[in-house]
C-alpha cells in the first residue's frame, strides 16, 4: 500500500472506531461483533504505531487518535453531532430500514 491508501485506511478505522462506540456506548446497541470491533481497533492501533506520521491531519478528531491503543472506544467523542447522526444511520440501516439517513 502506498501513503495515500495507508492513510485512507486509517481513516475507514478510526471512523468506525467513532461510530460503533457510539452506538455502544451511548445507543446501547451493537451492530457488529465485540470480535469484530477489537480487531479494527488493533489494526488502527498497528497502523497508527507503525505509520504515526499519517495519523496527523485527517480530520476534526486527530486528538483522539493521537495515542489510540485499541483497548476502548468509551473515551471518543460520542456526542458529536457528526458523529450522532452517521451512528443513527448505521443502526437504521442494520434494523433494514434502508434510508441509511435519520
Amino acid at each position: 500500500m502506498n501513503n495515500s491508501e495507508i492513510k485512507s485506511l486509517i481513516k475507514r478505522r478510526r471512523l468506525q472506531m467513532l461510530i460503533h462506540s457510539c452506538i455502544y456506548y451511548e445507543l446501547d446497541e451493537s451492530v457488529i461483533s465485540d470480535h469484530q470491533w477489537q480487531a479494527w481497533a488493533d489494526e488502527l492501533a498497528e497502523l497508527i504505531q507503525k505509520y504515526p506520521e499519517l495519523n496527523r491531519k485527517i480530520d476534526e478528531f486527530d486528538q483522539y487518535f493521537s495515542d489510540w491503543d485499541g483497548s476502548s472506544g468509551f473515551n471518543l467523542p460520542h456526542l458529536n453531532p457528526w458523529v450522532i447522526g452517521k451512528a443513527t444511520g448505521v443502526l437504521n440501516y442494520s434494523r433494514g430500514n434502508l434510508n441509511y439517513t435519520k
